[in-house]
């Protein structure tokens, strides 16, 4: 709910200024303004908000070379199966070696935190990871790096299973 408040807040921004924006359930916002009164206004067109659960997938391409970017794509899953979000990652490129432990120890990004941390929080969560294949195997992965991870290596058709199955898509 977090997230859907400050993209709220950003939206409000563009109405007028409202110190506490209440939601109701018309669809509409009623404002509280600095001086205490109140004030309803509609939800801008094209705005929508929802409380639905959803399924996320988080598709993260860059690895421990870009760790503000890799890491970046962990905590945005993070933030997601904290809002109760179920969150899918698929590791391409670089990203598979994310999962390396060494790598996972090494990586922490500016202003994104720690990748092991997100990591541990995302498994906590019930995230699950899909490592390309055919990454994997040209970096010379095998299944020891991953044994005991909630992950799999996984083909492109599963990359492309896993959007269309999914109600929202991230890309780092």
């Amino acid at each position: 709910m977090k997230t859907y408040c400050i993209v709220l807040l950003i939206a409000l921004s563009a109405i007028g200024t409202w110190a506490q924006p209440l939601i109701t359930t018309t669809g509409s916002v009623v404002g509280v303004q600095p001086d205490g009164t109140t004030q309803e206004k509609e939800l801008p067109d094209g705005f929508m908000l929802t409380t639905e659960k959803m399924k996320i997938l988080v598709h993260i391409t860059h690895g421990p070379e870009e760790p503000t970017r890799s890491a970046l794509g962990f905590l945005v899953a993070k933030a997601a199966l904290e809002e109760g979000h179920s969150v899918s990652l698929f590791l391409a490129g670089n990203a598979v070696l994310l999962l390396r432990d060494k790598e996972m120890g090494e990586v922490v990004g500016v202003g994104t935190g720690n990748l092991r941390e997100h990591y541990e929080a995302i498994v906590r969560g019930g995230g699950r990871f899909y490592l390309s294949g055919m990454s994997a195997k040209a970096r010379g992965m095998t299944e020891e790096d991953i044994k005991g991870k909630p992950a799999e290596f996984a083909m492109p058709k599963v990359l492309v299973q896993l959007s269309v199955d999914s109600d929202r898509m991230f890309n780092y």
